[in-house]
């Protein structure tokens, strides 16, 4: 991980080296000074397949013997992907955590991770949450941070996490087939209903309630865990960023099928229901995204097997729909035609 000569010390004397040896090199942990979380932390990942990590031009690693190397990367900048002032350990998990989703719905097994950060000034109370958010997440599945840069400017932070998976076993969105059912993990809606509280959108006289939803959006759980034990079984997936009415498309585009989805079977937190309206709790499970839940699809035959997986790692499956020949999705509740959000999320729309 390289400073860039564009980061300038900030009134404290904490200059861009200094920045990337305390916060996310391996010595984090034991930093004067640093917040009871920061000193908490289990601290960078260090994995026996890199053969060189932070400090040069460029990380080396060695990617083992018949597998297939996953690659993805997002961007998150502020006041787009979260609000300005979010805490920063929030930052911090959900900038790995939207790439771990990633390859969750490849089946894949997460290994290393380079971070570009882009900060109006080196604070050091903010990197020690932001830090302490990412790389304990990143301990968490196994993942070391390898590289990347840091730069003065408006806050964005940039992830690539790169992992592996058995030679052609990969999760696709193309693989499914006729018949086959349509399948999401956990619940949908969350962290929509979270954002909208974040951001006084919506308002809950329940703290209990509220701090479930918001901690679903500034938290979110990648079904890493669970993306693995799909290889074999399901057929195809991804995950549900920005939201089941913008993703399934997608899906259904790639194998060159058509989707059907029953509305009233889509899996609704208590929290959710409590908060909302049945018909605004359904919007937001359509169309808000950010769940980072697992859209999948599987044999009707397996579906069972798919489901008792899940439920060994506390996760619920659920089966909203089927896949069909022709294109296009349809949507129904109780049987009726049903208008879904159009289109999900879109950046430049």
């Amino acid at each position: 991980m390289q400073g860039d000569d564009a980061m300038h010390e900030d009134e404290a004397s904490l200059g861009e080296f200094e920045l990337i040896d305390r916060y996310f090199g391996p010595g984090r942990p034991s930093v004067a000074g640093a917040s009871d979380a920061a000193r908490r932390s289990p601290g960078a990942t260090r994995r026996s397949d890199v053969i060189l990590g932070i400090g040069d031009d460029a990380a080396l690693l060695r990617c083992p013997a018949d597998k297939d190397l996953v690659a993805a990367v997002d961007t998150l900048v502020e006041g787009r992907h979260f609000p300005a002032g979010s805490a920063p350990r929030s930052i911090g998990h959900r900038s790995l955590a939207v790439n771990l989703s990633d390859l969750a719905a490849m089946g894949a097994t997460p290994a290393w991770a380079t971070l570009a950060l882009t900060l109006p000034a080196a604070d050091r109370r903010w990197l020690e949450g932001f830090s302490a958010g990412f790389l304990d997440l990143a301990a968490a599945h196994g993942v070391e941070l390898v590289g990347g840069n840091t730069t003065a400017g408006p806050l964005n932070i940039n992830v690539q996490i790169l992992g592996h998976i058995d030679r052609g076993s990969a999760l696709r969105r193309s693989g499914a087939q006729p018949g086959e059912v349509l399948a999401v993990t956990g619940t949908l809606g969350d962290a929509g209903a979270g954002l909208a509280l974040v951001t006084g959108r919506a308002v809950s006289a329940d703290r209990a309630v509220a701090a479930e939803l918001i901690e679903r959006f500034e938290y979110p759980t990648p079904r890493v865990q669970f993306g693995m034990a799909a290889r074999g079984i399901a057929s195809a997936a991804m995950d549900l960023s920005d939201g089941l009415a913008g993703d399934l498309p997608k899906l259904a585009r790639a194998s060159g099928l058509a989707a059907h989805v029953d509305v009233e079977r889509l899996p609704l937190s208590p929290a959710l229901r409590s908060l909302a309206p049945l018909a605004q709790a359904r919007e937001w499970a359509l169309g808000a995204g950010e769940d980072y839940e697992l859209l999948v699809a599987v044999p009707a035959q397996r579906f069972g097997d798919l489901a008792a997986a899940a439920a060994r790692l506390n996760l619920t499956l659920t089966a909203i729909g089927e896949l069909r020949r022709g294109t296009g999705v349809t949507w129904a509740l109780e049987g009726l035609p049903f208008a879904a959000p159009g289109g999900g999320y879109d950046h430049f729309r």
